[in-house]
């Protein structure tokens, strides 16, 4: 890993402060980088001619996110808008798929998006078979991913503010729904919806909610680790499920028709099994049933 990048991690990390209500991620710090002309530039990827799934890899830095579904043709479409030469968006086709990488910037501190710098992408995704893998570093993103066809799913971030919604089901079905990331606040909705086998979700200190309404068309796995955090899980009514806690936490809130049997949570419903298993050191974990 370069120096550069691990400055920028660590400078994440002891940004990080906590409160009563949460967790607040603060980056106080600032960048030198020298910004130019505000450029906006089209990104139009047609469907490369290879045997589904193909492979999608979006390589994001800092800035804002926008993935939304793609009613045309091409297989990656929209507009990146920059005002730092090194923000320049690159694109790699093969014959096993697209990548679409953000130019290489070197910092030496956390850069202040919201100041001087400008990085925007807004992004359309085709409904193709994809395995899409997103990797990211300290951002605000916004994804729709409903009514694509998404056979996997992978997701690795730094500190963000990620919302993440599958409107309406995922018409493939997914072997793995996998995210990473480090001291952020992420929302996921309508996670019924994804038609997942097996979820990870891997977390460190701050706010998350995980909402599993939707149509389950298949029993499905879910393992959460997550640090000193607020973790929501929103169950609906009727759905058949089981929450179990692994290792230490320091308290869980239910409202609803949660069962509890030691380290055990049951909501009785009908159809497909939602599993749950949780491990997490601190925090607070809320078990909703809307």
């Amino acid at each position: 890993m370069k120096r550069t990048t691990m400055v920028v991690i660590l400078s994440m990390l002891l940004a990080t402060t906590l409160s009563g209500c949460g967790i607040n991620i603060e980056l106080p710090f600032k960048t030198e980088t020298k910004t130019g002309p505000t450029i906006t530039e089209l990104i139009q990827v047609p469907v490369p001619d290879s045997p589904p799934p193909l492979d999608v890899n979006i390589s994001f830095g800092a800035g804002t996110m926008t993935l939304l579904p793609n009613p045309g043709a091409d297989l990656l479409s929209g507009t990146a808008t920059y005002n730092v030469a090194d923000f320049k968006p690159e694109i790699t086709v093969d014959n096993t798929g697209v990548t679409l990488k953000q130019g290489n910037l070197k910092l030496n501190a956390v850069p202040t998006i919201s100041g001087s710098i400008k990085n925007e992408w807004n992004i359309s995704i085709a409904n193709y078979p994809i395995e899409l893998t997103i990797k990211a570093g300290g951002y605000s993103g916004e994804f729709e991913f409903g009514g694509l066809s998404l056979t996997d799913l992978h997701i690795t971030d730094g500190a963000s503010n990620v919302k993440l919604k599958f409107s309406t089901p995922n018409a493939a079905e997914m072997n793995a729904f996998r995210y990473e990331t480090g001291a952020s606040n992420i929302t996921l909705e309508k996670l019924g919806n994804a038609n997942f086998q097996t979820m990870i979700f891997q977390s460190g200190a701050g706010n998350y909610s995980l909402d599993f309404s939707g149509i389950m068309q298949r029993d499905a796995s879910v393992f959460i680790e997550t640090g000193l955090s607020r973790l929501v899980i929103s169950v609906p009514e009727g759905t058949l499920a089981e929450v179990n806690f692994e290792g230490p936490f320091s308290q869980v809130i239910t409202s609803g028709n949660w069962q509890e049997s030691g380290n055990e949570y049951i909501l009785e419903g009908q159809g497909p099994k939602l599993t749950i298993t949780i491990e997490t050191k601190a925090g607070t974990v809320t078990l909703q049933n809307p």
